[in-house]
């Protein structure tokens, strides 16, 4: 909270409007939740699907 309303100055309605992939993006984390092509790869392979799934 301290961030979004002291630093970015948002008001508090815009502030609890906001996503938290918004929020995400406007604290500097560009890439979002979603795990790159090497670390899905690196789940994949400890997870794999089992053939009944």
């Amino acid at each position: 909270m301290a961030f979004g309303l002291g630093r970015l100055r948002l008001d508090p309605a815009a502030f609890w409007r906001l996503t938290p992939l918004e929020l995400a993006a406007l604290c500097g984390n560009r890439r979002g939740f979603a795990p790159v092509r090497d670390e899905l790869a690196a789940l994949m392979r400890l997870y794999p699907d089992g053939e009944n799934d």
